[in-house]
């Protein structure tokens, strides 16, 4: 098992990465060249720069039973398909039951934002967010 960041912009790293080193595991963070970052107890690995090229990498690097972090609905969907768990940075676990009603909902944004309507951002992160995602992800780690 490893652990997988897709780090761009991920608030939970530091939190990943002390569990990874309490459950000694591989930590691998992903970036592209335009969010490069080193982080003490993890592995980074850039990629060019470009359309989901991050994505791209972070799945061929999956593999079953391993654990990846992300809050890309389309990554989970193809992490899932090749067996990693995967969790929000929210702490939202990610599973066959509900991907496909995120991907919905992901889908039905995007015409609104086409056909030139607007949508709320998200509100400033809380520490109950944190707190949550380090629950759920330790649970992920225990294999519950």
């Amino acid at each position: 098992m490893k652990i997988l960041i897709d780090a761009d912009g991920c608030p939970v790293v530091d939190i990943t990465i002390a569990l990874s080193k309490k459950h000694n595991i591989e930590c691998i963070l992903l970036c592209d060249t335009s969010h490069v970052f080193e982080k003490v107890g993890a592995r980074t690995v850039t990629v060019s720069k470009g359309a989901d090229s991050v994505d791209f990498a972070l799945v061929n690097m999956a593999q079953k039973g391993d654990v990846v972090v992300t809050q890309d609905y389309g990554l989970a969907a193809m992490c899932l398909a090749r067996a990693a768990k995967v969790i929000s940075q929210d702490g939202m676990i990610y599973n066959d039951f509900n991907i496909d009603s995120l991907l919905n909902q992901r889908y039905v944004a995007k015409k609104i934002r086409m056909a030139g309507g607007r949508l709320s951002g998200n509100s400033k992160r809380t520490k109950e967010q944190d707190k949550k995602f380090e629950v759920e992800m330790e649970k992920l780690l225990m294999g519950q």
